[in-house]
Formats: structure tokens, sequence, C-alpha cells
């Protein structure tokens, strides 16, 4: 048995050590807002928060989290989807297909804890997820209008 705090919550689950942290917090904990894209920690689909540091989870051995570390996923951000970040890309209807958007969402919000009002520069720095949409520039606007605190202008 492995223990995780995930989303706040400290759960014990059943898995292999080398079992990458995507599939325990989609088939063991059941949360599937983080995505599979790629596997090789490219495309960042699976991007979660390990102790507020945005990760890509599908190369990450679960046994290299510790149970004192808080995992938060996609489900967790915000209760009532409250955060900035998923107000911002609700107004500017940032998605196209979606499948990327909870990895996208996840890195940015990360971006914004650490540089809460980054240049158009360091966001595309720092925001390295694959959109296959390409819907990159209403990912800019979203990360550039939640750094606003959501004045759209």
């Amino acid at each position: 048995m492995i223990r995780l705090n995930l989303n706040g919550t400290v759960r014990e689950v059943e898995a292999e050590p080398d079992t990458p942290l995507l599939w325990v917090i989609r088939e063991q904990a059941g949360l599937t807002g983080t995505k599979y894209g790629c596997g090789i920690a490219q495309c960042g689909a699976c991007t979660v928060h390990i102790d507020g540091t945005a990760v890509r989870s599908c190369s990450m051995p679960v046994s290299s989290v510790t149970a004192d570390q808080k995992i938060v996923t996609i489900e967790g951000l915000s209760k009532d989807r409250s955060h900035p970040v998923q107000k911002a890309w609700a107004e500017l209807d940032v998605p196209q297909c979606g499948f990327c958007q909870s990895g996208m969402i996840m890195a940015s919000a990360a971006l914004l804890a650490q540089n809460p009002h980054p240049s158009e520069a360091e966001i595309r720095s720092e925001i390295t997820n694959i959109c296959r949409c390409g819907t990159y520039n209403r990912v800019l606007a979203g990360i550039k209008l939640a750094a606003d605190g959501g004045q759209a202008g």
C-alpha cells in the first residue's frame, strides 16, 4: 500500500512502486481529470501540482512521492471552478477540444502562484504544454486575464 495526500485527503492505494503517478491518480483514485497524452512527459496533459510545483505525472513513479507531499489534481484546484485561471478559461472560451486543458490550467495556475504577473515572454517560456488544436493565443490571453484579476479589457 502506498499513502498519498491527494487533493487534501490522505489515501492508501495499492500499486507497484514503479507505476506512474498518473495511472494511480486515474485508476486507483478514480480522478480522471488528469489526462494521458504521450507517456513521456512531453505534452503536459498529465500535469498535476506536487507541493505547488507543476509536474508531469505520466513519467513519475508513484514511489517518488511521499505521504507528506501534497498532490493537487484539476479536481482539487478549486471546489467550484472559482480559481482565477478556471474563470479566465471560461470567460475567454479558451479550449477547443479540451483534452489538454486540465494540464494547461494546472501549469498556468502553478506559474501564477510563483509569478503573479508574468510577462508574455515568461508565459511562453514556462507554459510548454502541447495543444493539438493550437489554442495558444487563447491560453496566453487566459493567463494574462487571470494575472490581471479577471478584468478583461
